[in-house]
């Protein structure tokens, strides 16, 4: 906005542009709650094509994956993502380290109360951090509604809205659309303030990059960054139950983790790129993953080895 005229000015004598930008008499509440349900759907235009001939739109069929992906949470995968991942490698380098010691006693007992812990210690993060991101977002709509009136005219049935967030909102236009016309600004404004609620909802989503997160997200994220880890971390431990030597055991474990691994980073890839990502880009990851993995469990079996004497 530095290269634009502003539309709101600090001189008095141009404040007469916002008159006609009014609050309804049913003002928005002060509350720290805003609505999200009316957020337009927008379809994904890889699912449409157009037949040449007839000029007629034709839906493609979507594959598993993408059925699957549609139905889930982004940020829920996203926590699943991170479980298992540090599920998968974790657990692994610790069970692979203990296996040096020749002990598969040692190993059982000492991968699971490695599982325990982590599952407690990354569910309690997941919860944390989506506890902290909902306080977040709570404290940026509240302050957004403190400075929504004209202090002014707070008590006016038909109250002024405040300078300051058309400021904002002027600035989130002007970064959609540097050649928006000021009468466009204007009359959205206009039409916004009738509904205060989502002029608040607009300032919060698009200048402060905020969704509305989940009433119970933080207990979602906890249970499923904790499912996750505990159900990667089970993988390398299994063959240890069937197996009466140790060192068999870490042979076993470490072809299925090279396997686990590569599937997980293969399909991860298409979880998180979808169309974009290549097959090249998906083996990639999935080496990528055994590589992580391999570093992790041979620097845990070397120096424990090591210290071991």
């Amino acid at each position: 906005m530095s290269e634009q005229t502003p539309l709101v000015s600090n001189n008095n004598n141009n404040n007469n542009r916002y008159e006609s930008i009014k609050l309804p008499t049913n003002n928005i509440q002060n509350s720290g709650n805003t609505s999200s349900n009316d957020q337009p759907h927008l379809s994904n235009n890889k699912y449409i094509n157009v037949d040449e001939e007839s000029l007629q739109v034709v839906p493609q069929q979507k594959s598993v994956m993408d059925k699957l992906v549609d139905k889930v949470d982004p940020r829920v995968m996203s926590d699943l993502i991170i479980g298992l991942s540090d599920g998968l490698t974790v657990p692994f380098a610790l069970t692979a380290g203990l296996s040096s010691l020749g002990d598969s006693k040692l190993v059982l007992l000492g991968g699971f109360a490695e599982l325990i812990s982590g599952t407690i210690s990354m569910g309690l993060g997941g919860y944390l951090g989506a506890k902290s991101e909902e306080d977040y977002y709570k404290s940026e709509v509240k302050i957004e509604k403190q400075k929504f009136y004209d202090t002014t005219n707070n008590s006016n049935e038909n109250s002024s809205v405040n300078e300051e967030i058309l400021h904002e909102i002027e600035d989130i236009l002007a970064d959609i659309n540097p050649n928006f016309k000021e009468d466009t600004i204007l009359q959205f404004m206009r039409d916004l303030s009738q509904e205060p609620e989502k002029m608040v909802d607009f300032v919060i989503k698009y200048g402060k990059g905020l969704e509305e997160p989940d009433e119970n997200r933080a207990y979602i994220s906890a249970l499923t960054i904790g499912a996750g880890y505990l159900s990667g971390g089970m993988i390398p431990l299994l063959p240890y139950f069937f197996t009466k030597h140790v060192g068999t055991g870490l042979i076993y474990s470490v072809i299925i983790m090279l396997i686990t691994l590569f599937i997980f980073g293969y399909v991860k890839t298409i979880l998180t790129m979808s169309d974009a990502a290549t097959l090249e880009k998906k083996i990639k990851e999935g080496f990528q993953m055994i590589l992580v993995g391999s570093i992790a469990a041979g620097s845990a079996w070397f120096f424990v080895k090591v210290l071991d004497g």
